[in-house]
């Protein structure tokens, strides 16, 4: 028998205005798996994702954490369970360095309160060294230590996709979202980022993911849930959702042949 599943997603309906973007999906994402959503532009991937994390409420349906509802939380109360994400567009903090921006994520670990940060207690400079040491940590895990002290916005579009998923790793999240994570690379760079994407699941945090690229989801899937329209048109394990026929119609095509 399975166990509860990390998140499931229940009956989920999101309306704008009078266009529906999410029409009644239900899928569940287990601890330790990587799962993929895939459709064509507009098929409500992002949508999904927003109302996950608490960017967006839902109009109907209900996603869960462990079996408890999220009620409406908001995107802190989404990350403080554990719920980390990417963005389609790279939001990095241009100016700052790419150790300073895997340190805002790493920041949300942190103890200290105001009044000790204000002071710089020996204790609150304790944790700043413990924090910088993680961020320096996870730039090593994503092979950018040699970058730690450079701009974020001056780095190839590749490397910038990087360092907003060590500022989400910084997090030390149970389940990353990651959101085009390999829009605008090359083969070469989403192969590396596979490679990262398994390994990071291999520590221990589980892994939802949407992506256009098709080789790169099947490679590295668990499960896929395919979208169209806003509703849940098949799921399964990769080569059984590749080769589904519907599947084939509305969004491979010729890909899948």
């Amino acid at each position: 028998m399975r166990g509860m599943p990390l998140l499931e997603v229940q009956g989920l309906v999101k309306n704008f205005g009078g266009v529906a973007a999410v029409r009644g999906v239900d899928f569940a994402v287990a601890p330790g798996q990587i799962k993929a959503m895939i459709g064509p532009n507009g098929a409500g991937k992002t949508t999904i994702f927003n109302v996950i994390s608490g960017v967006l409420p839902p109009t109907r349906g209900r996603i869960l954490v462990d079996g408890e509802p999220l009620l409406g939380a908001r995107p802190h109360e989404v990350a403080a369970l554990g719920i980390a994400r990417t963005f389609q567009l790279v939001r990095l903090f241009g100016e700052m360095t790419v150790r300073d921006n895997v340190l805002v994520g790493c920041h949300r670990a942190g103890r200290a309160g105001w009044a000790a940060c204000a002071l710089r207690t020996r204790a609150m400079r304790r944790e700043e060294r413990g924090l910088e040491e993680r961020a320096l940590q996870i730039l090593e895990r994503l092979g950018l230590s040699a970058r730690a002290d450079t701009p974020a916005a001056t780095l190839p579009y590749g490397e910038q996709r990087l360092v907003e998923v060590g500022r989400a790793l910084g997090m030390e999240p149970r389940l990353l979202l990651l959101d085009e994570p390999g829009a605008g690379l090359n083969r070469e760079e989403q192969d590396r980022l596979g490679a990262l994407i398994r390994r990071i699941r291999d520590r221990g945090t589980t892994i939802l993911l949407v992506d256009h690229h098709m080789d790169f989801v099947m490679d590295i899937s668990d499960e896929v849930l395919v979208l169209s329209s806003g509703e849940k048109l098949a799921e399964g394990r990769p080569h059984a959702v590749k080769t589904h026929p519907a599947v084939i119609a509305a969004y491979l095509g010729d890909e899948a042949a």
